[in-house]
This record gives structure tokens, C-alpha cells and sequence, in this order.
């Protein structure tokens, strides 16, 4: 396993570098709950002083773009060196129709505007933000297909998208001779775990590396919160503690499994969060889970998740508080019975 910044990996099933770790800046001039500018500007130091190279934002963050235009002065220099990512899809003129959605227009438009906050020529990975259940994947995919060709969009990934959309695209793309598809960006954690049922195996089997984001739960599991929390109001969103009750993440049931993640850092003198980090990155599909710090102390306890080493005691403890059922069909075909399927004869599977 990666045990700093600039062990890079491939991105999925291409030729891409990026670190193991990628910094997230949905942080980065959030209202109410988000960075300073002085604090994203020392964590961006902080990230690729030690080697990190991928950056992840997207055209709604920081009240509707302004995460790029904090990046964009950010990078200066180093922009070369650096592999960023950003989304589209999500509204950046509510009550205009065709400023979301997954359609051409709203991509290209997007794309542009993220190219002069961002300061930059190009962008290295475009991510599909969130699946909108109305655009045709022919279209998606060939507008995705004709920014890659411009140059002014070298990779492309989808994010919080049902498997088999992904799937379809993905083998569509493959047969038209498109761009694929080479990443993944899914909420993965030990609070999150639906998506071991088809999402993760999809893209394991597509050639998408799986970026996770909340690989902290939003901070339940950091040990922050406690049973009081739980009386917590959702009607307002500007605190994280009214967005994770709101959300659900902050419940009975994941206090529980953030107390097991807190026994397990106290044994290894390490912090929660450190722990719940580097329980995302034992999976070989994941490549890469995207950091969400708010301050650079946080970044730094973050960064110290590449080196953490788990027993087969504490990695089976950490299952069995947060195993989710995978359901049917995987349940029945990982049964005795599946013996029907190989008359008792050993198949080993690469």
C-alpha cells in the first residue's frame, strides 16, 4: 500500500499518475462551514510540498465557483504538475433551465467557465457530477468525446451515478471507439458501504478507478460527534453538523461504528480519522479518496492515514461494525449453492 503522497498509481485503465491520496477543496470558500482563503492556500502547499499532485473541485463549489477561482490564483506556477479535476451538472443559475443536467450544452458552457476561473488551458478530469435521469447517454458520451478531441479536457470520469448507467456508458463508449471512462467518484466509508454491492465491482470490472469522496462519513467518523448530536436541527444547512443530521450520516447506528473506528485508533495510537481513511484504501479498487479538510492541522492528521498498518483482529472488527447486506443476487451466488455451478470442481478466479 502507498505510504506517501507521490507513490502514484494509475488511474484506472489508463495512464494517468495521481498521488493516493487527493486533495478536495469543496472546503475551499464554503459558507458558514468552509476554509479562509489563507487556509486553503496553506493546505494546497502543504499537499504538494510532500508530493500530492490531484486536486479535486467542480463548478458549484464555493458559492458557484469560486473553489476554481481559489485555485486558479492558487496554483501559480505549478499548474504543469498538477492534475485537476472538476465537475459538472449541478445548477450555477437557478431557474435557468439549461444551466444543469448532464446535456451537451451544459457541459461545454461548464467546461468554459471552469477554464477561465481555473486560470488554465486545460483540465485534466471531467467528472459527470450527478446522474439527472433525463439526458440520452449517446449524448453525454459524445460531447464528452469532443472536448476530449478539442484538448481542452484530457480524462473524464462520472460521479453519483447508478452502476448500470455507468456500465452501459462505459461499454458503449468502449464499441463507438469514445473516451472511456477512467475514473469513479462515489461516497465510500465505514458508514457508507451500498456501494460494495455493484458500484465498486463495476468499476472494478470497467477499468474506473474509484475516487471515494466522505471517506470521513462528513467527520462522524473523526470522533467528533457524541449521542448529544443527535438532537442536532436539519432545517439549517450551514453548519456540518446540521448537514450530516439532515443527511442521515449522523444516527444511532453510525455513532456505534465510529466508536469501534475510536477503539481501534487508541490501540494503534493513531486518530479516528486516520483510521477511517486508511480502511477506505485497503480495497484495491479504490485509487485515490479525496481528502475534505477544513483546516491545514486537519490536512496534516489526514495525510498521516498513508502509513497506518491494520491487524486481521482489527480490520475484522472494523467489518463486522459496518457490513451492510449485499443482497440479491450476490448473496445467493456467494451461497453453497453456487456448487450447482461448478459440480464441486475449484475454478480459481484472477
Amino acid at each position: 500500500m502507498a505510504t506517501q503522497l507521490d507513490d502514484y498509481r494509475l488511474l484506472g485503465r489508463s495512464g494517468l499518475r495521481v498521488s493516493p491520496l487527493t486533495l478536495g477543496t469543496m472546503t475551499f470558500g464554503a459558507a458558514g462551514w468552509g476554509s479562509t482563503e489563507d487556509e486553503a492556500a496553506r493546505m494546497l502547499d502543504i499537499y504538494v510540498d510532500r508530493g500530492g499532485n490531484c486536486i479535486d473541485t467542480a463548478n458549484f463549489y464555493g458559492q458557484m465557483g469560486g473553489s476554481e477561482e481559489w485555485l486558479g490564483r492558487m496554483m501559480g506556477g505549478r499548474r504543469e504538475r498538477l492534475v485537476v479535476s472538476t465537475k459538472y451538472s449541478l445548477t450555477t443559475r437557478p431557474g435557468d433551465p439549461n444551466a444543469s443536467g448532464n446535456h451537451r450544452r451544459a457541459m461545454v458552457r461548464s467546461v468554459e467557465d471552469s477554464l477561465r476561473r481555473l486560470g488554465t488551458n486545460w483540465i485534466d478530469l471531467l467528472y459527470l457530477h450527478m446522474w439527472d435521469f433525463r439526458t440520452p447517454v449517446d449524448e453525454i458520451l459524445r460531447a464528452f468525446d469532443d472536448l476530449v478531441a478539442s484538448g481542452k479536457v484530457l480524462y473524464t470520469g462520472l460521479s453519483d451515478t447508478p452502476a448500470w448507467q455507468a456500465s452501459r456508458m462505459q461499454a458503449i463508449a468502449e464499441l463507438r471507439g469514445w473516451t472511456p471512462f477512467c475514473a469513479l467518484q462515489i461516497s465510500y466509508s465505514l458508514i457508507e458501504r451500498t456501494v460494495e454491492r455493484d458500484l465498486i465491482p463495476m468499476a472494478r470490472e470497467m477499468g474506473m478507478g474509484v475516487c471515494p469522496w466522505s471517506p470521513l462519513g462528513g467527520g462522524v467518523l473523526s470522533g467528533k460527534y457524541g449521542q448529544s448530536d443527535l438532537a442536532a436541527k436539519p432545517a439549517e444547512m450551514a453548519s456540518r453538523k446540521a448537514i450530516n443530521a439532515a443527511t442521515g450520516r449522523l444516527s444511532e447506528a453510525n455513532l456505534a461504528i465510529a466508536a469501534v473506528v475510536g477503539d481501534v485508533a487508541r490501540e494503534l495510537a493513531r486518530s479516528p480519522a486516520q483510521v477511517a481513511l486508511a480502511w477506505t484504501m485497503q480495497d484495491p479498487a479504490i485509487c485515490s479518496p479525496v481528502i475534505g479538510a477544513r483546516t491545514p492541522a486537519q490536512l496534516e492528521d489526514n495525510l498521516g492515514a498513508l502509513d497506518v498498518a491494520f491487524s486481521a483482529d482489527q480490520l475484522a472488527r472494523l467489518d463486522a461494525a459496518s457490513r451492510v447486506p449485499l443482497g440479491f443476487p450476490h448473496e445467493m451466488l456467494a451461497a453453497p449453492t453456487n456448487a450447482m455451478a461448478f459440480g464441486n470442481v475449484k475454478v480459481e478466479r484472477r
